[in-house]
């Protein structure tokens, strides 16, 4: 990561001083798609560092990786071959290896986590991708821009998010990592089909085909958003009837529990608070919601929850509320 951040950071400086445009209307689908990951990351927040890590390796790693192979493929076999099917292969694989990582931080512990950490990479790969895409579009940039910018920003975090689920679940599941393929080949699956359609508005000269294939998108976007929204809605339903048992197990002030009781109080007793003391009831917010999350993967199969995991988490808990 470290070698391919700088490699892509002066192709970046390359457009910026050639196409400054380009630049600015890439950061757009940033600014789109940001704020409804964060949004549904609040129930249980992620580290700030592990979602830039997430959005830095999709922008940086996948993102060289997908340019030096889909070039060497595209030189050898044709363009449409690197657009729809080494495309499509290599940068999922790339974006999935960021959620591999925040997995083995122990930083996933929930579909939800994975579907956060799917969106942050695909964000970041799709940024620096556009700015190629709009650099090099010549006429035709207001057109792609409304294309990949306003109707498909959430292409790429589409894509990978059902590696992030599937992902996700075997964490949830405590399941061998191999059960997640089948994400990896949906991934693949709907990215080929985009870049197919990009393929063949190119051949056929009109954007009749591209312009059908985001509606379609469009319309997987809302039934995605609509399950995302359930989704949410239960870990805030499972955070909240989880904290009365975990006050109690873990000898945390039971007046604290008061705050808890349901989502809208939660939120009125953070807006009531500012500075040390807001961020002490987010460490609690948080460490109450990774031990949710264990307690209630633990409950699904049956078994205790991991003691040795258990205890990291209090002590995470407990360090957050000392340093806030």
């Amino acid at each position: 990561m470290l070698i391919c951040l700088p490699l892509m950071a002066l192709a970046v400086v390359g457009i910026l001083v050639i196409v400054p445009l380009a630049v600015a209307l890439g950061l757009v689908p940033l600014a789109i798609v940001a704020p409804v990951l964060l949004w549904l990351d609040r129930v249980e927040p992620e580290p700030w560092a592990a979602k830039l890590h997430a959005f830095l390796w999709g922008l940086g790693v996948a993102g060289v990786v997908a340019v030096v192979i889909n070039t060497l493929v595209g030189l050898v076999f044709g363009s449409a071959v690197g657009a729809v099917v080494s495309a499509p292969i290599v940068e999922e694989a790339g974006k999935a290896l960021a959620i591999v990582w925040a997995i083995r931080r122990r930083e996933v512990d929930s579909v939800m986590d994975g579907v956060i950490y799917a969106g942050w990479a695909g964000l970041g790969f799709a940024v620096v991708e556009d700015m190629f895409y709009f650099a090099d579009a010549g006429p035709a940039l207001g057109q792609l821009f409304v294309v990949r910018a306003l109707l498909t920003p959430f292409a790429h975090p589409l894509f990978t998010v059902w590696i992030g689920v599937a992902l996700g679940r075997t964490v949830e599941r405590a399941s061998p990592r191999s059960g997640a393929i089948w994400g990896y080949v949906a991934a693949v699956a709907l990215h080929a089909a985009w870049n197919g359609s990009l393929v063949a508005t190119e051949a056929s000269g009109t954007f009749t085909v591209v312009l059908v294939a985001a509606l379609g998108f469009v319309i997987l976007f809302v039934l995605g958003a609509v399950a995302l929204y359930r989704a949410r809605r239960a870990e805030q339903e499972r955070f909240v009837a989880w904290v009365p048992h975990l006050v109690h197990r873990h000898g945390i002030d039971p007046a604290v529990a008061n705050s808890f009781i349901t989502w809208r109080t939660m939120l009125a007793a953070r807006r009531r608070l500012r500075g040390r003391d807001r961020r002490r009831f987010d460490a609690l917010h948080i460490g109450l919601a990774r031990l949710a999350a264990l307690h209630a993967n633990a409950a699904r199969r049956g078994e205790q929850p991991d003691s040795a995991e258990e205890a990291r988490l209090v002590d995470l808990l407990r360090s957050g509320l000392t340093a806030g």
